[in-house]
């Protein structure tokens, strides 16, 4: 306890400054999720205290951020268009997909994969975090002009048609579901039809509008009717707020800029009597556990979301260990990468059990900290304190906030967190595949790939098959160059040092197969080119298997068949130099020693060579 108190002062600052800073994001994230300011602020306050608690950086500052906000955007929508349009039928199962990321994320740590996360590859993680910006631009410029699509009674219209078929679709299905045989009952049917009214209609217009209107693309497709339909109040707003964004920096960064631009457009609108258009209200008591989430658990509700969950868990373990990395450079420590995400599962299972969105480690707010005089994780717990004190004494004051006023902060953040650094690499990325008469490079092909189907297809299937595409292209270099570098020839063309002094009487009767590399399914193919290039004169290959480290399950197998193949033309097959690693696969299938004896394994070329002088006869 006394470490944990030690540098109490620079502490409270560094948390009181974060946390300043995150209070106007937190809105802002929650507001863009569909949950509202609240599920925003409760999981600033939840995820920064416990993740802080639990976690294993010591200066993490911890919230909802631009790339988990843009994930639970996706599955907030989805859930909410399967439930007629109503949150409230929505959340039960929303919040129970954001605990089960919490949860998974605790496995994560638990199991020890806090040390693999570096693995995934820049270009993935490049076009991702590029569309997460592109997609908070898209969505944000319809509320930024004051245009929502549920509210646009001409545009609402069109989807009437399709609201009354999907009523009665319904109407249908509950019917057969209670084994109601509708042509032999239509008049329960009808009578069960003529309750609809227009009221009911209208709700699932709005439902399909809003679906329709939805995401990246959605805000494309209304884009036009959006421009038409300008609110130039909100778009003043919107604007005033970016303006003190990136003005009031240039003046001085001591004091959050985004914090600035709420407190004084707010302060504007409000103070004025200007007829803007606030976020919803922000209740100003205590936080309530929805115990719904285990009260109203159906496990076919979650099922098409699971996934999503686990994405979710990984996105935020991505984001939070690569912060941690940030503040370790920074503070000259060293973050304990399982124990992080072990407290940022549990900060966002907490979160969810309260009703806010999940968040990861932030950046920003942690530079923040650390620069503020932030040592130890009571910075972190600090900062979700005076978020929870904020909520509690002035949630009237927020919920006057325009609701432009955070569109513009969250445009900010768009802009903000794309990878102008992979971007701008585009250009001088060597080109290393061709497609047909194209040649480009693969990095920024996979970059290209995963931006665009993040952007305006799916956030989840776009990682994935992202991390697929660079996979595979790894393996086809890896095969090339292994390939390349252990190409079979002849001795006279290709000899290492140790084989200058080979007698040339027996250049026939010997060949030489230098291994380089891994032996793994991405070469096999090659590899197994060695029978066709061997000699018909033949009668001992000498395997040099010294710089090959590795053999995976497709390359034991391409060994054996090659072997077995040699053998069969009364070849004798010798090796030398074997690792540890293929030496115990080829031990676990009996290669060694039914196919290669132990008297044909050699240590060095030397002792091979002794063995070849003594048993090999040159038949020129």
């Amino acid at each position: 306890m006394k470490g944990f108190f030690s540098n109490l002062k620079g502490d409270a600052f560094g948390g009181l400054t974060s946390g300043i800073v995150a209070l106007p994001l937190a809105l802002a994230f929650g507001v863009s999720s569909g949950l509202g300011p609240t599920a925003g602020l409760y999981g600033a306050i939840f995820i920064s205290f416990f993740a802080a608690l639990f976690g294993g950086t010591n200066t993490q500052i911890s919230g909802p951020t631009a790339p988990m906000t843009a994930v639970s955007m996706v599955v907030i929508a989805g859930i909410i268009a399967a439930n007629d349009g109503s949150v409230e039928k929505a959340l039960p199962a929303i919040l129970t997909i954001f605990l089960l990321c919490g949860l998974i994320q605790v496995l994560l740590g638990a199991i020890g994969i806090g040390k693999y996360i570096k693995y995934i590859p820049y270009p993935v993680v490049s076009g991702f975090m590029t569309a997460i910006g592109v997609i908070i631009l898209l969505t944000q410029i319809l509320p930024s002009v004051g245009y929502y699509p549920k509210e646009d009674v001409d545009y609402v219209s069109k989807f009437k048609p399709n609201a009354e078929e999907l009523i009665l679709k319904n109407i249908l299905k509950e019917e057969s579901g209670k084994g109601v045989l509708v042509l032999e009952d239509f008049k329960e049917t009808i009578s069960k039809a003529e309750t609809i009214s227009e009221e009911d209609v209208l709700k699932e217009s709005q439902t399909l509008a809003g679906k329709e209107a939805s995401g990246a693309f959605g805000a494309i497709k209304v884009l036009p009717r959006a421009m038409k339909n300008i609110n130039w109040l909100e778009l003043l707003l919107a604007l005033g707020t970016i303006f003190i964004i990136y003005g009031f920096k240039r003046i001085t960064k001591s004091i959050p800029s985004t914090l600035v631009a709420l407190v004084v457009m707010s302060g504007i609108a409000y103070g004025f009597g200007l007829d803007y258009r606030p976020i919803k209200e922000i209740p100003s008591g205590l936080p309530i556990p929805r115990w719904e989430i285990f009260t109203n658990f159906s496990l076919s509700n979650i099922t098409p979301y699971i996934f999503t969950a686990f994405t979710l868990a990984l996105l935020g373990a991505i984001d939070s260990l690569l912060t941690s990395v940030i503040a370790d450079n920074m503070t000259k420590t060293r973050h304990k990468p399982n124990k992080e995400l072990m407290g940022q599962g549990i900060g966002n299972s907490i979160a969810a059990l309260f009703g806010g969105i999940p968040g990861a480690g932030a950046t920003i707010r942690t530079v923040v900290n650390i620069n503020a005089g932030g040592k130890t994780k009571l910075s972190g717990m600090i900062a979700g304190l005076i978020l929870f004190v904020v909520m509690l004494g002035l949630a009237p004051v927020a919920s006057k906030i325009p609701a432009a006023v955070l569109a513009g902060i969250l445009i900010t953040v768009g802009i903000g967190v794309m990878d102008y650094k992979g971007l701008k690499a585009v250009p001088s990325m060597p080109k290393d595949i061709k497609l047909g008469p194209v040649k480009l490079s693969s990095e920024v092909l996979i970059m290209l790939i995963v931006l665009v189907l993040s952007t305006f297809w799916n956030l989840v299937y776009a990682v994935g098959i992202g991390l697929v595409i660079a996979c595979l292209m790894f393996m086809k270099k890896i095969g090339d160059l292994t390939a390349e570098r252990s190409d079979v020839k002849p001795l006279k063309e290709e000899a290492w040092s140790d084989e200058k002094d080979f007698p040339v009487q027996l250049k026939e009767e010997v060949f030489i197969k230098h291994l380089k590399g891994p032996l793994f399914f991405g070469s096999t193919s090659d590899f197994q080119n060695l029978a066709a290039q061997i000699p018909d004169t033949s009668k001992v290959v000498i395997v040099r298997l010294a710089k090959m480290q590795y053999m995976d399950q497709s390359g034991l197998y391409t060994m054996e068949e090659i072997i077995l193949g040699l053998q069969e033309k009364g070849i004798k097959v010798l090796f030398v130099g074997l690792p540890k690693q293929p030496r115990y696969m080829m031990e676990h299938i009996d290669i060694i020693p039914d196919l290669v004896p132990e008297d044909c394994i050699f240590k060095d070329f030397d002792s091979c060579m002794e063995y070849v002088k003594n048993n090999v006869k040159d038949i020129a």
